[in-house]
């Protein structure tokens, strides 16, 4: 089988700076990260791999740098990594984001064979909108499963998989056919480390780059900032709050004490729910 992981390389959360003009994130001289959700998505089609075998091709659109995140996915043990770079893709949001990767994932099935399967984290640090997994199934024409917290079940005779897919409502469990898009959860899976021989076949394997041209795109207007619709208007950091945490001593009846405490603090609300009460 042939698994397509679509990672994502994003500033250190903790670094993150917003450009005062533009309100997009600099990336420049922020220390970067594979997107921590995509690595669950990672180890699911490595597992995978593991039990059925075939081959994993891992995908991400960015910057030159971001060759970096993609030797990491090698050392886990994926087989193949494309980055797919061009200056036109610069400022793309989930809509251009989602045009340019199923662009890169039909080259992919042309150069490498179809996949079965497409694997992405449930959402990026950076973005937090959980778009872009079902936006490149949208465009790829291929079914989703989103917030996948466990792959029960695979039959490539009959080309159907079974999943666990967490909701408000509890967890459902689905059964659809392949190819399809799966975006997984976070702590999902325990992320392995990677084998030395995979690590010393990183650091000297090819990584395939793609401009828009190579990759397939035929309307540069779809891509980078061109073909972005959303407009950020205001990005900031929450300023910190002036009143600081209280530590309850819990003692034997920890539930009490914090009663008691929220009760100390807000004298008000004891009275407001005693007029809830009485109106009850």
């Amino acid at each position: 089988m042939h698994n397509v992981v679509c990672i994502k390389q994003v500033p250190d959360s903790a670094q993150i700076r917003v450009h005062p003009v533009t309100n997009t994130i600099m990336r420049q001289g922020v220390p970067t990260i594979i997107n921590p959700y995509d690595l669950f998505a990672l180890e699911a089609a490595l597992e995978l791999r593991d039990k059925f075998g075939g081959e994993i091709t891992v995908l991400t659109m960015g910057p030159p740098s971001a060759e970096d995140s993609l030797r990491k996915a090698l050392t886990f043990g994926a087989d193949r990594a494309v980055l797919l770079t061009d200056r036109c893709f610069a400022g793309a949001d989930t809509l251009a984001t989602t045009y340019a990767l199923a662009t890169a994932i039909r080259k992919i099935g042309k150069e490498y064979g179809p996949p079965d399967l497409i694997f992405t984290g449930k959402q990026t640090i950076d973005g937090d909108t959980a778009q872009v997994g079902p936006g490149v199934a949208k465009r790829l024409g291929v079914l989703q499963l989103t917030y996948v917290a466990k792959i029960r079940a695979l039959d490539l005779t009959a080309r159907t998989i079974e999943t666990e897919r967490r909701s408000e409502g509890g967890v459902q469990v689905l059964r659809t056919r392949l190819p399809c898009l799966i975006t997984m959860l976070e702590a999902t899976n325990q992320i392995r480390r990677g084998a030395m021989a995979d690590a010393l076949r990183a650091a000297r394997a090819p990584i395939v780059k793609w401009s828009a041209q190579e990759a397939g795109v035929e309307e540069i207007s779809k891509c980078g900032l061109k073909g972005s619709p959303t407009v950020v208007k205001r990005v900031f950091a929450p300023s910190a709050r002036a009143e600081k945490a209280v530590l309850v001593e819990a003692g034997e009846q920890p539930a009490q004490a914090l009663i008691d405490a929220i009760f100390k603090h807000q004298p008000k609300l004891e009275t407001d729910l005693a007029a809830l009460a009485r109106d009850a």
